[in-house]
């Protein structure tokens, strides 16, 4: 009776007042007031506690949806069904269709083939239209076409009929597959092939940069090993002790400074061609 009052006041919250976390949280109290288990067992009211139970999740996965958390959708009810063989069929429809919905599928693939899987549930009316929504929604969506033939060759609750109807369905959705993935593959093909161009072009300069570089390295060590460093370091020796050692207004210094001048002389010649030799002004 307080699960079948929570449920009332979950719905009126949802519907109504648009209140979707008090929604979800008279979802959790009524499913807790039930106790563990998939919740069997007899109630006063005209429903079951796992009709109940049942319709508390349905109002819960709506209003978490509408609150954008439909990420939390498949562990907040398996937190109460504990295994996903416990599930109800209405239950499991809803969180595949949900999950097909936004486009992540793949979260109900392993609790879809565990729940078809066991044994006592392929006696409930609602297997062979699960099983179905299952292949459309599911299998096919993520191109496990191996695994959907397996599963309706292996299904009895499918007459000879139904079994050519899903095979057909199942091979027409694998040549859509196939066409998409090579439409997908020639379409990537003109950007590898631009971009192999652009690193081509990229390539080819950088090379050529490269080679200049190393002519230009090349002629400069040449060019700085035909250097005359002994008359250099000479030169720079004369320009210390005229700078720091003699007075240039002495006419003790003028040997040194006319020396000094020779040198420089000496050196600009060895250095620059007669070419580009810029001019020297005494």
């Amino acid at each position: 009776a307080q699960a079948a009052s929570l449920l009332e006041e979950a719905a009126d919250l949802l519907v109504l007042h648009r209140d979707f976390a008090a929604a979800v949280e008279r979802c959790e109290a009524g499913c807790d007031s039930l106790g563990p288990g998939p919740g069997t067992g007899p109630s006063p009211g005209p429903e079951s506690s796992a009709e109940v139970k049942c319709s508390l999740c349905v109002v819960g996965i709506q209003a978490l949806a509408e609150m954008n958390r439909w990420r939390e959708v498949l562990s907040w009810v398996l937190q109460y069904y504990h295994v996903p063989e416990h599930l109800p069929p209405k239950v499991l429809e809803l969180c595949i269709l949900l999950y097909s919905q936004v486009r992540e599928p793949q979260v109900m693939l392993e609790v879809g083939s565990s729940w078809l899987r066991d044994q006592a549930n392929r006696s409930l009316p609602e297997y062979s239209s699960l099983l179905e929504l299952y292949l459309l929604r599911v299998l096919l969506p993520l191109g496990r076409f191996e695994e959907a033939e397996e599963l309706v060759r292996g299904c009895d609750v499918f007459d000879s009929e139904q079994q050519l109807v899903f095979l057909r369905t199942i091979c027409e959705s694998r040549c859509q597959w196939t066409q998409q993935e090579e439409a997908r593959s020639a379409a990537e093909e003109p950007q590898d092939a631009v971009a192999e161009t652009v690193l081509g072009a990229l390539s080819q300069k950088l090379l050529t940069v490269l080679t200049l570089l190393r002519r230009a390295l090349r002629s400069m060590s040449s060019h700085f090993y035909l250097l005359p460093y002994k008359k250099m370091l000479l030169a720079t020796f004369l320009l210390y002790l005229v700078v720091v050692r003699l007075d240039p207004a002495s006419p003790t210094s003028l040997p040194f400074i006319y020396k000094l001048v020779q040198l420089f002389r000496q050196a600009w010649a060895a250095v620059f061609s007669p070419i580009h030799r810029p001019p020297i002004q005494d």
